[in-house]
């Protein structure tokens, strides 16, 4: 399939501005400089402060620069680059501004006819983000965190006026694109690839980052993974352009207390590893303690590797691993499974990634008990506890997802419930796992409740509405 290119999307995002200005999209015809001109410049400083996220401005990019916008050797943003400061670029505050008269056009179904099919805020979208990477993709050094962090955080600035107008598409409902990017898998040491054909798979990446952008909170959460996701994406493309790449740990530490949402982003992150050719499977493994340690010598050992060997091509996620080696004794097996899984994070790099997960403090101690276990882990993510708020609003999500309601008085009730229940936070807190005990328990009221009722009084309306006497507090 032939891959859609940076300049295939710079002419569309022109056509997009000549299609606007023809319809006179915000007065466009009126604006001076044209939109065009306006998207030449945006895409200039965005290319200028991404060349100097790393302090480090090289020809090649200053050239890719110029040449890509077709931009004069006296052009302001070239001399900039070529004085060579040195100085990291800010993060601009501002979505480019043709992206907000496409994304005006689109909400509103401005264009008649519409060649880009309500999704020219999609086409400026791509353009950057492509031009981002292909800057990113000439680095001759390891790309750093400010060269991810400056791009995931300009491409999430429009992400997000994206979704908050209702034009976000993910990559498989991308209708203008006349060809799909095709998606190179380099095989495992197996000599596997996955056997999604590569549209299919763009699509379902773009979907997979959408569900992850979708849960309820986890903001900082959502930024790492999409730095890990684009600094993936720079590697592959200079390997696909002969390259070196830099070997980028894969394993990950989740860091935070039960309920907040560490098991859902482990089967995500598995899920976009597969996705992006990282992982041949991307199948989630979850075990504790209990599901490795056994209770004599060689034991444990035997059943971390059946283990292992069922999470090859995949995800093993170790929720609470720091029961493994956090105050045993001598006689103890934990240590022996911890050995053995390191021993297989080796052998296996290319083809296992291990997530361990836990409380903060005593996560802390469980990677300082091996001198070598720290150093496998390349991520560390920490999970916050949701706040009142979130909470409630991951209640009204379950709840709908049941087709069930709170009437306004159970709603207040609920509300009062769980914001005394996150503002005195007792031993047994457990964030988005309290919540739904809280539900379970509502809907079992409430089918307790509207049994009794006479069989002319059933009702959509009563079956699906949650009442104040429903909520019940936990420690009743």
């Amino acid at each position: 399939m032939e891959q859609l290119d940076l300049r295939d999307l710079l002419n569309k995002s022109n056509a997009v501005c000549d299609a606007l200005t023809s319809a006179n999209v915000g007065n466009a015809r009126t604006l001076s400089p044209s939109l065009r001109a306006q998207l030449k410049n945006d895409l200039s400083l965005f290319g200028a402060g991404l060349a100097r996220a790393d302090g480090i401005v090289a020809d090649d990019e200053v050239e890719f620069v110029r040449t890509t916008l077709g931009l004069s050797l006296e052009a302001p943003v070239i001399k900039s680059l070529r004085k060579r400061t040195y100085v990291p670029a800010p993060l601009p505050d501002e979505v480019p501004s043709v992206l907000k008269y496409a994304v005006v056009s689109d909400a509103a179904g401005k264009l008649q006819p519409d060649p880009f099919k309500r999704q020219a805020a999609m086409v400026i979208y791509d353009t950057f983000k492509i031009f981002g990477t292909s800057i990113l993709a000439l680095r001759s050094h390891d790309v750093t965190d400010a060269d991810a962090a400056y791009l995931t955080g300009y491409l999430e600035r429009m992400e997000k006026m994206l979704r908050e107008y209702a034009v976000w598409r993910p990559g498989s409902q991308k209708s203008y694109r006349t060809v799909e990017p095709a998606v190179d898998l380099p095989a495992t040491k197996a000599g596997r690839t996955s056997a999604a054909s590569a549209p299919e798979q763009e699509g379902d990446l773009d979907e997979a980052l959408a569900e992850l952008s979708s849960l309820i909170g986890l903001d900082g959460v959502k930024r790492q993974v999409n730095l890990l996701v684009n600094l993936i994406q720079v590697q592959k493309m200079r390997e696909r352009q002969g390259m070196k790449a830099a070997d980028i740990s894969k394993h990950m530490v989740f860091l935070g207390n039960p309920g907040t949402g560490k098991t859902t982003v482990a089967r995500l992150v598995a899920r976009i590893y597969r996705l992006l050719g990282v992982l041949r499977t991307g199948q989630l493994v979850e075990v504790d303690r209990s599901g490795l340690v056994r209770g004599y010598i060689g034991q444990t050992a035997t059943r971390t590797q059946e283990v292992i060997e069922e999470a090859l091509g995949g995800v093993l996620f170790i929720d609470e691993a720091y029961a493994l080696t956090v105050d045993k004794g001598q006689g103890d097996f934990g240590q022996e499974a911890v050995d053995t899984l390191l021993k297989a994070m080796e052998d296996h790099r290319d083809d296992l990634v291990v997530i361990v997960a836990g409380y903060t403090d005593l996560m802390e101690r469980f990677l300082d008990s091996n001198p070598g276990l720290r150093s496998r882990f390349g991520t560390t993510i920490h999970f916050d506890d949701y706040t009142a708020e979130q909470l409630m609003a991951i209640l009204k999500q379950k709840l709908e997802w049941q087709e069930y309601r709170l009437s306004p008085e159970a709603e207040a009730r609920a509300e009062a419930l769980i914001e005394h229940r996150v503002a005195t936070k007792p031993e047994n807190f457990a964030n988005a796992r309290d919540i739904r005990n809280f539900m379970e328990h509502a809907i079992a009221n409430h089918a307790t409740r509207v049994a009794r009722l006479d069989g002319a009084e059933e009702s959509k309306e009563i079956l699906g509405t949650i009442q104040p006497e429903d909520p019940q507090d936990w420690a009743s």
